[in-house]
């Protein structure tokens, strides 16, 4: 069978869910929010080959906001991917959601690549961490191979010109930058948490291509943008679409849809 030349996945985040099917995050119905850039997305992108929804899944961290993600992604014919945020509960998460998605920490294979999947979740606490054994795991990870890899976390590993956000983006950073820009294999790394649309490159301590990187819009609501948006209309939600090609090639578009008409 002739595999397929690029992999794409479909990013979307931030849509703090509730309990309540009908309740509010930011005055906006959450649920009806997420499931509107769902349809947006999926009817206005190629065809997809993963799902990735980058952290703050659940405003409440509720098992019923969980619940009601589980009943949105069910009808899907589509592999899931999940991160837990600083607004999830890794247990509630798990429990309702293992059987449908692969969730953080994990490791998955797209055609040539690999997406490592990164948990910055630290109960109680708004800003991100990744502590040593995930480090020693994700180090063992691109040992393993020499295929190209996409990381994928909730939280920005750098600054991002946000004096609101970049206190609260990933602590310690450099434990993680250190393996990821050492890595040749690393072609690319995406987050979530900051609502926007965010672009940037880190440079390689080899001289090597610089690894870029990449924020994510919320389904849900906007935060105040870092940088301007390609697309203009700021303020709508948006995703991201992911194209993985075979060759090491990435490429990545932004999409923006319009607000849903409550």
């Amino acid at each position: 069978m002739v595999q397929p030349q690029t992999r794409r996945v479909l990013q979307l985040s931030d849509p703090h869910l509730l309990a309540d099917p009908g309740g509010r995050c930011r005055g906006r119905q959450s649920l009806a929010w997420l499931a509107h850039g769902l349809e947006q997305a999926l009817a206005g992108a190629a065809p997809v080959d993963l799902l990735l929804l980058t952290g703050d899944l659940c405003q409440d961290e509720s098992w019923g906001g969980y619940a009601r993600l589980r009943e949105l992604l069910e009808p899907l014919e589509l592999p899931v991917a999940l991160l837990g945020g600083n607004h999830d509960d890794a247990v509630f998460l798990r429990a309702a959601l293992g059987r449908r998605a692969a969730i953080a920490p994990a490791s998955l294979d797209l055609g040539a690549w690999r997406l490592l999947l990164l948990s910055s979740h630290r109960p109680g606490d708004v800003a991100g961490w990744i502590e040593a054994p995930q480090l020693a795991w994700l180090t063992e990870e691109l040992a393993a191979g020499t295929g190209p890899v996409l990381v994928a976390l909730h939280h920005p590993p750098l600054p991002i010109g946000s004096a609101a956000l970049d206190g609260i983006g990933l602590q310690r950073p450099g434990a993680l930058l250190e393996p990821l820009l050492a890595s040749p294999r690393v072609r690319g790394v995406v987050f979530g948490h900051v609502h926007q649309h965010w672009a940037g490159s880190l440079a390689r301590p080899d001289g090597g291509e610089p690894l870029p990187l990449w924020a994510c819009p919320s389904t849900l609501a906007p935060f105040a943008a870092a940088q301007p948006c390609p697309l203009g209309r700021p303020d709508w939600p948006g995703g991201r679409l992911l194209e993985l090609r075979n060759d090491g090639g990435l490429a990545t578009t932004l999409l923006r849809w319009p607000p849903l008409e409550e």
